[in-house]
């Protein structure tokens, strides 16, 4: 990112935002691109994320039953977790099928409501902080060439359907659909998804696939709870 979205979206000034910019670089938490001049996250988080990977509960409880998602559909299957008022993969599985669709990498961040994933998880929290993050991540929302009302249309379709369903994904030609995943008192803590080339998911096989992550949904739900 540059210095001046950094600082943006942080409410801070360039001249505080840069400050700890550079005590960050220095502890090898972020670097900075010789060319670009952009700054990116550094090896040091890197080596922290892997340390602490092994006690991310949900990913390990997860895992196999995105695994069963990916061997019957053959796609390629996402989990999806909230940060804040962002939205975080933390894992994929990569399915058999030749054309793979893998539009978003372990770790990538969005604001909460880009792409299904977030969606999922954005129209199943209470009401209230749903709008409260709409209204934190307005100026994000338009970076994207988005809206609050586009994605509040999304957010009221998805609470009405259960699922979150786009035929125009991060990719040209892909499709994806997610479902949410619910703690036991029903407050979504993740949401699985699964992007496949257009031609793969049309509307009736995206109700089929809703269906078995739904049951796998349900199963993660109940292992989290024991």
């Amino acid at each position: 990112m540059r210095l001046v979205d950094v600082a943006a979206q942080c409410d801070l000034k360039q001249a505080t935002a840069h400050r700890l910019l550079r005590v960050l670089v220095d502890e090898g938490l972020a670097e900075q691109d010789v060319t670009s001049r952009r700054y990116v996250v550094g090896q040091e988080a890197f080596l922290l994320g892997l340390a602490r990977r092994s006690s991310f509960r949900i990913r390990k409880v997860a895992s196999p039953f995105l695994q069963q998602l990916c061997d019957e559909s053959e796609d390629s299957v996402f989990l999806t977790v909230r940060s804040g008022a962002d939205s975080i993969c933390v894992d994929r599985k990569t399915g058999r099928y030749p054309i793979q669709v893998l539009s978003i990498e372990i770790g990538a961040r969005r604001p909460l409501g880009v792409g299904v994933g977030g969606l999922a998880i954005l129209a199943f929290l209470p009401r209230d902080e749903a709008a409260a993050l709409l209204h934190f991540n307005a100026a994000r929302f338009s970076r994207e060439e988005l809206s609050v009302q586009d994605i509040e249309s999304r957010v009221d379709n998805i609470r009405r359907t259960g699922f979150a369903y786009t035929e125009k994904g991060l990719v040209r030609g892909m499709r994806a659909v997610a479902v949410p995943v619910f703690r036991a008192d029903r407050y979504p803590v993740a949401a699985i998804s699964i992007s496949t080339i257009s031609a793969r998911l049309s509307v009736t096989r995206a109700r089929d696939l809703v269906t078995a992550m739904q049951l796998q949904a349900t199963r993660i739900t109940k292992r989290l709870a024991t």
